[in-house]
């Protein structure tokens, strides 16, 4: 149960194990005098260097089978909920949607305040994966959240009012926040979303007791007829082409992984996907397009560049390298190395010397045909021909191999568990680029530079009986001998994030709404618990006065609001009531038994159809309604599943999509984009998939 030496020396720098407000020693700090200890999860990733590794062992491969509902919390949201908890001295801080924080007590779940950055429901139109946030950062009583509208606050940790509050984004729609700030040396770290709406890239140091803006380091170039706001711009600048990408923003946003490197005092971050996604139409004639889907590492006090690793050059499929990155010392053949490990969108697991971002290493986690393999050499993907106009069926998907679900590191079995998938995605360039030249820019929405047409017509050729389901994997993957040790294979393609401890265990929530507890060097599952609800957040551990908790966010959503199979949701059988569980060895209380949902097509219309209206509403909805509502117009779960329109819904339709009628609650308004004739060839659409649905439903 102690916090081992050799962690508090370890060249990670690591505070978050044993925080300041934490006695390292909890066997021995326990006396007469009943002082509470505490063991926290005080720092995003456990650590600054992002290992989600946690010395507690109270709960082990003997005992987790006892493990029992401790108390839940309702989160007041049926949305996804992706923070990572910061626990600190029997406080537990956590974000819902559009940055609300929630104070908890630790050890029975009551409710302590709430602060809600009060987000105009309108920007839920700018978020291309759900209105989520990450978390918060916790520094000297003050926590630090980015509101999804892209306003940092600065709160009182110990009544929620706001102490200082800066807008990173200025005001600029369609740039979005989701992602957990860092706190290193005094300076909050925050970058933003916003790549698929066509934004430019950055990230931010902020004091942390003024909210002074210290540095900001662009990600890609800007207009060329200005200055570069920083030297490695004009060298980056080469890497492009033509003038579309920074007309168009060009993307390169830095929405979630950073880490820091305490004793080499270097500071990195991810940065994602071009905008719009093909190279082809944002860089005609070719290039790298830097700092795209790249590693960049810099100092912390100035944002001075020191070095970048680009895990996907020129990248035209949507593989950011914004997923969680790991600091760590391992073996690497044969040498002891201080490294950094991603494995990003693209299908490959990394290791990089994280002192000079040399590649060491670079195997395909999942099954990648975009690439053949990375060439050790160059430090370059073989990658295959970009695509074209045609569809093209690549792997892995815009959703990734592994996406932004955290992974953790064993350090004592030197493993590595990676939430992933094997998920194809279908590919084509916008037939108006091909014919034209020019892609028409959409305002605020998504400008991808891709053929929907190709998109509503593959679907439209579907019978969704004949499609098999996908499936995501837990893998624990070997970084010194670049092999998967075990897998595990999940009913759902979209899961959690991951949380490793001593006591030889993995856990892991699931979309299926399934918690389990794996044996770390096995993969056996040792124990379960269906709460209904699926999870896509990663779990956290802490331990008040030696008894260990296990703490996750039950809620599922994000990627197309899930990303997943609707067929085996938990969120399509019993909705998606957001709640915070924790367990512990012996818990008592017992979750509610949700009822199924009702999943019959009691209100088809009998409205009659226009086919025409209907082919033309097909392509309508596939480009401005399936990433919420489903491509087949079959919901996940959390968004309405718009075939069970009640008549009254059917009655407001246009109203609700040009009046923004339901806008408070996130539905956008699309005054701007659509027309009402549009709209009801999108609506005829809908009808007819009902029918559809409700004549194929089994009796």
């Amino acid at each position: 149960m102690s916090c081992r030496g050799r962690l508090l020396m370890s060249r990670l720098g690591v505070v978050g194990l044993c925080f300041v407000l934490t006695s390292c020693n909890q066997k021995n700090s326990q006396d007469d005098s009943a002082t509470t200890t505490f063991v926290n999860w005080s720092l995003h990733g456990n650590d600054h260097g992002e290992q989600r590794f946690s010395q507690l062992d109270s709960i082990d491969v003997g005992n987790v089978s006892q493990l029992g509902l401790a108390w839940s919390y309702d989160m007041g949201t049926y949305r996804g909920l992706e923070a990572t908890p910061i626990v600190a001295r029997g406080k537990i801080f956590v974000t819902g949607n559009w940055g609300v924080v929630h104070a908890i007590d630790a050890g029975n779940g009551e409710h302590l305040w709430t602060f809600d950055p009060k987000v105009p429901g309108k920007w839920g139109r700018y978020g291309c994966c759900d209105v989520v946030n990450r978390g918060v950062a916790i520094s000297d009583g003050k926590l630090f959240v980015a509101s999804f509208d892209g306003r940092l606050f600065s709160l009182d940790a110990n009544n929620g009012e706001v102490i200082w509050e800066v807008d990173t984004i200025d005001g600029k729609p369609p740039y979005t926040s989701t992602g957990a700030p860092r706190v290193v040396k005094n300076k909050v770290m925050i970058g933003n979303g916003g790549s698929e709406y066509g934004v430019r890239g950055y990230i931010s140091a902020y004091d942390i007791n003024t909210g002074e803006l210290i540095w900001r380091f662009y990600t890609i170039p800007g207009d060329p007829s200005k200055p570069f706001e920083q030297p490695e711009l004009e060298k980056a600048a080469a890497t492009w082409s033509g003038n579309r990408w920074w007309t168009s923003g060009g993307g390169g946003t830095v929405w979630d992984s950073m880490a820091y490197d305490s004793e080499n005092d270097l500071f990195y971050f991810g940065v994602g996907n071009g905008s719009p996604w093909p190279r082809d139409v944002r860089s005609p004639g070719g290039g790298d397009n830097l700092f795209l889907s790249s590693i960049v590492a810099v100092r912390p006090d100035t944002g001075e560049y020191v070095w970048h690793y680009q895990t996907t050059p020129g990248d035209s499929w949507d593989y950011t390298a914004t997923q969680h990155m790991i600091l760590a010392e391992i073996d690497v053949s044969g040498e002891r190395r201080d490294v950094l490990m991603q494995a990003p969108k693209n299908g490959f697991f990394y290791v990089l010397d994280r002192i000079t971002g040399e590649l060491l290493s670079a195997d395909n986690y999942v099954a990648t045909t975009w690439a053949t393999h990375v060439d050790l050499a160059t430090g370059r993907p073989v990658a295959l021909d970009h695509y074209g106009t045609d569809p093209s069926v690549v792997l892995p998907s815009p959703a990734g191999g592994h996406n932004w679900q955290p992974m953790a590191f064993n350090p004592d079995k030197n493993l590595v568990f990676i939430p992933t998938r094997d998920l194809a995605g279908l590919y084509a360039i916008s037939r108006e680029w091909a014919e034209t030249g020019e892609v028409t820019r959409l305002p605020d929405w998504w400008n991808i530079g891709m053929d929907w047409q190709s998109y509503t017509d593959i679907v439209a050729s579907l019978d969704p009986d004949d499609i098999p389901i996908s499936h995501g994997y837990l893998k624990a993957w070997n970084p010194s001998t670049r092999e998967v040790a075990w897998t595990y294979k999940h009913s759902n393609v979209w899961n959690g994030g991951i949380l490793a401890t001593a006591g030889n265990l993995v856990f892991q929530g699931a979309g299926d709404g399934v918690l389990r507890a794996h044996q770390s060097d096995s993969g056996e599952v040792l124990w379960s618990a269906n709460v209904m609800t699926g999870m896509i957040a990663p779990p956290v551990t802490y331990s008040i006065n030696g008894e260990q908790f296990l703490l996750v966010l039950a809620g599922w959503g994000g990627t197309a609001i899930a990303g997943g199979d609707a067929r085996t949701s938990a969120a399509a059988k019993y909705g998606n009531r957001g709640r915070l569980l924790s367990f512990k060895l012996g818990g008592p209380e017992k979750l509610p038994i949700l009822p199924l949902r009702d999943q019959s097509f009691a209100n088809v219309s009998d409205e009659s159809l226009d086919e025409i209206d209907v082919q033309s509403g097909a392509r309508i909805y596939m480009q401005y309604c399936s990433l919420c509502h489903g491509s087949r117009v079959d919901s996940s779960g959390v968004i309405p599943d718009l075939r069970r329109m009640s008549p009254g819904v059917r009655s407001q339709f246009q109203e609700i999509v040009l009046n923004g009628q339901r806008e408070v609650l996130g539905m956008p308004n699309f005054s701007d984009l659509l027309e009402p004739d549009e709209v009801a060839q999108a609506y005829q659409y809908i009808l007819q998939v009902t029918k559809e649905s409700a004549r194929d439903a089994p009796p």
